[in-house]
């Protein structure tokens, strides 16, 4: 799978930081009250989501160093089959957390031939949330939480290949502009 390039924007991480600098600075002297709030919430979510980040940095350096690139492709790559698709089911269900926090990790393994469906399967599938299995079972049956569970996962699977489709469509669009 080739990777899509995308134009590269030199010190665009700087420009943010800055531009966002001078947004509280303007609002400081607006309304100097709501803007230390606004800053120390941002450090009280920033230092909440810190532990997810680290998470994900180790997670990724775990993957880096036990799998090369030949072998994350044999699992999620082109080649996949059906066992990509049951990992990126599985995979969804049992992450936790915010999904941006996701995102850093997931973009590494495109880089390692991660194909596009199998995205759209693991963000669909984290729909189920097995800490909530139980609690869903005690209002509703386990019937229906069975049903609903085993829809969730099958729309997920059907996003990924609507979203494969789509992407190859995409990527020889792309590949044909090189």
């Amino acid at each position: 799978m080739a990777e899509v390039k995308r134009p590269k924007i030199p010190w665009m991480g700087v420009k943010l930081l800055l531009f966002v600098v001078a947004l509280y600075a303007l609002l400081f002297f607006y309304d100097s009250t709501k803007t230390v709030t606004a800053m120390q919430k941002a450090g009280v979510t920033l230092l909440e989501l810190a532990p997810i980040f680290l998470l994900v940095w180790l997670l990724m350096a775990w993957i880096n160093s036990r799998f090369d690139a030949k072998t994350l492709a044999t699992h999620l790559g082109e080649d996949s089959g059906a066992r990509g698709w049951l990992l990126a089911l599985g995979l969804g269900v049992l992450s936790h957390g915010p999904m941006y926090a996701w995102y850093p990790m997931l973009k590494d393994l495109m880089r390692h031939g991660l194909k596009w469906g199998l995205i759209a399967t693991f963000f669909y599938a984290r729909a189920v949330k097995v800490p909530i299995l139980p609690l869903m079972i005690g209002y509703f049956g386990i019937a229906f939480t069975v049903i609903l569970t085993l829809y969730i996962l099958l729309a997920a699977w059907l996003q990924g290949l609507l979203i494969e489709r789509l992407c190859a469509e995409c990527n020889t669009t792309d590949s044909n502009e090189k």
